[in-house]
């Protein structure tokens, strides 16, 4: 199999979370996972990044399966 077809993590914890999405009148949608939760999320979901040589993936909340309690 090509590297690419490696089976990738799928389980996370929230470093960091933005502002949410917006509505069609503008207004914003809160979020409803907080920093610090352990999440499952779909298995090619977001962009993996690197910052300051840790490696992070940034993805949509829509992407989250479950917020594991």
């Amino acid at each position: 199999l090509p590297s690419s077809a490696e089976k990738k993590p799928t389980k996370g914890e929230v470093i960091a979370i933005g502002g949410g999405s917006r509505n069609s009148s503008g207004e914003r949608i809160a979020l409803t996972v907080k920093t610090g939760d352990k999440v499952f999320y779909r298995q090619w979901a977001g962009t993996e990044v690197e910052h300051d040589y840790e490696k992070y993936v940034v993805m949509k909340e829509s992407d989250l399966l479950a917020v594991i309690k």
